[in-house]
């Protein structure tokens, strides 16, 4: 057959392959791997990513001796390869069914997936399901639908994904429309895709013709030759939503985040005190005179930052004794500190796990989670929310793979407040051989009788190889840091490119993250005044009717559903001076929206009974509870 580049002389088994490989590590579309073209001076693949390509056609074609660095071209690198299996057409074909067999709908369809998700066809077998076997979430399909779409000659908005659970379905969704609909359906010659109209989005647009049904979803896979077109689309969008007073996003404080604030309200034009239920600073320690002062005594001694990574001249003494601290904070041999909790994510996640290894998370995971595990090239499997029968599923499926595995799961989960079953998640990590990572943002100083987090509160310490969290929620400052053991943490201080290549947090913030450990070690009593708080605001929100999912933390969702009665729930709940966030695609998948409330030790009783009050006379004004009789 002729390969995608044109090209008939390499256009056997070999030649497929390795383009399939790297178009997975690049996510090229396989019209740009031309034979001739040069890996780093046409392709920008740099030696990094030309090592995972190399170590892939290794693993791929079983070479032995592998292949070392040496093809600059994809046309050296099949020479290479041929040569290196006595000049045959290579081994009988591995790859599991691409589905092609001459389906130009799955084909197209396959292509799209490689595109999005770094797979290899051989990787992607077609009635695999898309979260459990593959990992491919919402958004990664939203993205997949839109290229096969386009390349199909399809309009935007024509198919529906959210009932494909395979390649081979989500083909025949789009073979449908593409036979059901007529010229006029067909996506436009021009190379700017059209916006959805009202009604795309999942609010009750049929209801209010005025009504801009769309979600931020609908400007994601915008495309034109204007790399700004889909900016310039959503900011007529965006002034829209705040016209009608419906986002309320990053309105800036004019005040210490209390349990009051002031903030100056963007959209009158002048400041507010609010009732503040949309902090994370859970035990007070934002505004702690001991923490406060030693922000300052750091800073005045050793400056306002540093000028350099850790390895090059940014590390100081304070970072040294946070670690310290850290990892005896959390009961663990040693601690590695990042420049962020996002960035300890991507950092530690892309260090360990690669593309000949298995990452199984949970749905509702962190997005700095799903980053990391894009950014590792990983094998990606998401079980059902809490479901440990569906991880066990997973984990069994994946036991007669070579490479490890890494189950990862938010302690307390950002959105919805509930905990990991962790007894359960180790008894199966021991069972079948896996490695696992919590993610504690949340958890710190919430949970566990000291504050230290998900394994303290269920008895479980040193159970769990890696506790991941950051900084800037409890402990009042900013940064991210794993603990572990110490070979593990020593092995991420140079593999962590988040970590090698980054300067890190100034002195004056680790000494203040240093003297907020002291005080919640100090003070245990604000841990006991935080779940006395979050017990009396979250009775009173579940007997006014609330739908509270099945939170355990200091965050206590209200769950909405329809994405416009959220907001102007959250509208109606900032007219009455309370300050929340609400929730929408993408912090939750469309049809979950909802208000979210941050319960803090700095509440009092006087201010619980007003929100739970504000929080009921909005939800009423909105339909989302009945009236009063």
């Amino acid at each position: 057959m002729t390969n995608a580049t044109g090209d008939t002389r390499h256009g056997g088994a070999v030649h497929r392959q390795i383009v399939d490989i790297v178009a997975s590590r690049t996510l090229y579309d396989e019209s740009y791997l031309l034979p001739d073209s040069h890996f780093e001076a046409d392709l920008g693949i740099d030696s990094v990513i030309l090592e995972s390509i190399l170590a892939s056609v290794n693993e791929h074609f079983t070479l032995s001796p592998p292949l070392a660095a040496g093809p600059t071209t994809i046309r050296e690198l099949v020479d290479a390869v041929e040569q290196a299996l006595g000049g045959d057409a290579g081994p009988a074909e591995r790859r599991a069914d691409a589905g092609g067999n001459g389906d130009a709908v799955l084909e197209t369809v396959v292509a799209a997936a490689q595109r999005h998700t770094q797979y290899q066809r051989h990787q992607l077998p077609v009635d695999a399901d898309f979260e459990s076997e593959l990992g491919i979430d919402s958004v990664v399909l939203a993205s997949i639908v839109a290229d096969a779409a386009r390349e199909l000659g399809l309009a935007d908005g024509l198919v529906d994904p959210s009932g494909a659970t395979s390649l081979r379905a989500l083909a025949a969704g789009l073979r449908s429309a593409r036979e059901s609909t007529g010229p006029a359906d067909r996506a436009p010659s021009v190379d700017v895709a059209p916006l959805p109209g009202p009604g795309a989005g999942d609010g009750p647009a049929e209801d209010d013709p005025e009504w801009d049904g769309r979600s931020m979803k609908d400007f994601v896979e915008e495309r034109s030759r204007d790399l700004f077109a889909k900016a310039r689309s959503f900011g007529t969008y965006l002034r829209r939503r705040e016209a009608e007073q419906l986002y309320w996003y990053g309105m800036p404080l004019r005040s210490r985040c209390g349990n009051r604030a002031v903030i100056f309200d963007e959209l009158v034009g002048r400041e507010r005190e609010f009732l503040m239920f949309a902090s994370n600073n859970y035990l007070g320690l934002a505004n702690h005179p001991k923490v406060i002062e030693a922000v300052c005594d750091a800073t005045r001694t050793y400056g306002a930052t540093h000028t350099g990574s850790r390895f090059i001249g940014g590390t100081n003494v304070l970072h040294k004794e946070l670690e310290r601290r850290l990892a005896a904070f959390k009961q663990r041999p040693a601690c590695i500190v990042y420049p962020g909790g996002y960035a300890a994510n991507l950092g530690a996640i892309s260090a360990l796990v690669k593309s000949y290894d298995t990452l199984v998370v949970d749905r509702l995971n962190h997005m700095s989670i799903v980053d990391g595990a894009r950014l590792s090239g990983g094998i990606r499997k998401i079980y059902q929310h809490n479901d440990m029968a569906d991880l066990e599923r997973i984990l069994k499926r994946a036991d007669d793979r070579s490479g490890g595995r890494l189950i990862v799961a938010d302690g307390v989960f950002s959105m919805h407040g509930d905990i990991c079953d962790l007894p359960e998640i180790v008894r199966l990590a021991k069972e079948y051989d896996a490695r696992i990572m919590i993610d504690d943002a949340h958890a710190t100083g919430v949970l566990g009788e000291r504050g230290s987090g998900t394994t303290e509160h269920f008895g479980l310490k040193g159970e769990v190889d890696l506790e991941l969290g950051t900084m800037s929620k409890t402990l009042a400052g900013m940064g991210g840091f794993v603990v572990g053991e110490e070979e593990v943490v020593e092995y991420l201080r140079f593999y962590s490119n988040s970590y090698v290549f980054a300067a890190n947090i100034p002195a004056g913030v680790a000494a203040g993250l240093i003297a907020s450990i002291d005080v919640i070690e100090s003070e245990p009593e604000r841990i006991t005044r935080l779940w006395s708080n979050i017990r009396l605001l979250h009775g009173q929100l579940a007997d006014a009717g609330f739908d509270l999912e099945n939170t355990r933390s200091a965050i206590l969702p209200l769950v909405i559903g329809d994405e416009r009665k959220a907001m102007e729930m959250g509208r109606a709940v900032r007219a009455r001076g309370l300050y929340c966030q609400t929730v929408v695609f993408p912090g939750v998948p469309l049809g979950d929206a909802r208000l979210r409330v941050s319960v803090t030790s700095e509440h009092t009783r006087e201010d619980l009974e007003n929100a739970a009050g504000i929080f009921v006379e909005a939800a009423r004004e909105v339909g989302v509870l009945p009236s009063a009789a």
